[in-house]
């Protein structure tokens, strides 16, 4: 089944939609797109399909009331205008819901609900239980206290990072443009492509960068990772226009296709797998010798300190740490289970040299990720 198709399918949608999408630099919120979007949601909802929405256009919304002509560069003024927006923005659409009779719930994420485990968790109960409860999460990022430090950085990543925690059949990212080009669609010449198969497809693609003027922090660069994160674990993806959302949402498939449709490259990751490998704080490294590389990748065997030559990072047992090849590339990541000041007394040692206290697994296998790196 193609990627549209299963899209067309799907009895669980995660949707997001972009600040320019939604607002204009002078007016704030535009009522009638944001209308035209709820429209065309409560149109899917009505065959059966459970939809959760991550939008963005918290700040750009809190723009015009407070009298800003663009958007902020400094993180202060960001969340003030984020603690105007978000209420604007959350307003508009419960009562844009209300005209279908839709309760709608609004969740507010910063990247420490993503990093870690606990709080990881606990989004994920939220959002089924909203969604048990016939209600529509509205997800954001939480902008009015996030930090440098603690931001998933943009709603894409967010949207793809919720498409999985909630096992969704597909993920749709509405944009300002009509897909992915092969070059800057401001540029004749640029093509859209239709279809991505895989990963592979999108080396020669060149990337257009947003404006100074831009609404959002995204652009198409982190669509595409949003794309790929979500395609590597089994979640097919749509990238299309906001102007043809309706026709994105539709569940015929026959007709018009609009947009780029990512098939889905890889095998659906269990919630924690998952996790480590795209939303987990990485807290240090261990660079692992050519042995430890193939028992980790190949053999799917546990770390064992004889393997490791080198530590970085300042980390405790339960952190995230990478694990790094012979020639620099990060092979693996997983939960180490030792503090990086007992290390540097073990690494190199076999088992039978260490006390038995000190004779468990480095990073078990459990909670190891696999990355597919050069290993040369």
């Amino acid at each position: 089944m193609s990627a549209r198709a299963r899209i067309a399918a799907a009895r669980r949608l995660v949707v997001k939609v972009g600040s320019s999408s939604l607002t204009s630099l002078d007016g704030g919120l535009d009522g009638e797109r944001l209308d035209r979007l709820v429209d065309t949601i409560a149109a899917r909802r009505a065959t059966g399909t459970q939809v959760v929405l991550v939008s963005s256009g918290a700040i750009a919304a809190g723009l015009a009331p407070l009298g800003l002509s663009r958007r902020p560069r400094d993180l202060a003024t960001q969340q003030a205008a984020a603690g105007v927006g978000q209420l604007l923005l959350a307003h508009a659409y419960a009562a844009s819901f209300a005209r279908y009779g839709q309760t709608v719930g609004q969740v507010l994420l910063t990247a420490d609900d993503m990093i870690r485990r606990a709080h990881y968790r606990n989004a994920q109960r939220t959002l089924e239980r909203l969604l048990g409860l016939d209600a529509l999460p509205v997800v954001n990022e939480n902008d009015t206290v996030a930090t440098d430090e603690i931001r998933v950085g943009d709603n894409d990543r967010l949207a793809a990072l919720v498409a999985h925690l909630l096992g969704a059949d597909g993920l749709i990212l509405l944009s300002d443009v009509e897909g992915l080009y092969d070059g800057d669609p401001r540029r004749a010449g640029s093509r859209l492509i239709a279809e991505v198969d895989a990963p592979a497809d999108l080396e020669a693609v060149e990337i257009a960068r947003p404006g100074a003027a831009s609404l959002g922090r995204g652009g198409m660069a982190t669509k595409i990772t949003a794309a790929a994160m979500a395609s590597a674990s089994g979640i097919p993806v749509l990238l299309v226009s906001a102007e043809e959302a309706a026709a994105a949402l539709d569940t015929a498939v026959d007709g018009p296709k609009p947009g780029t449709a990512f098939r889905p490259s890889g095998r659906r990751m269990s919630a924690r797998r998952f996790w480590l490998r795209h939303a987990a704080d990485v807290r240090g490294r261990l660079d692992i010798d050519a042995g430890a590389v193939a028992a980790v990748i190949d053999r799917r065997r546990s770390l064992l300190a004889a393997g490791i030559h080198g530590i970085s990072g300042d980390f405790v047992a339960g952190d995230v740490v990478d694990l790094v090849g012979p020639y620099g590339a990060v092979v693996a990541r997983g939960v180490v289970g030792y503090d990086a000041a007992e290390l540097p007394a073990l690494i190199g040692k076999r088992s039978h040299e260490l006390p038995p206290e000190q004779r468990r697994e480095v990073v078990h296998a459990d909670d190891l990720v696999p990355f597919a790196s050069d290993r040369r």
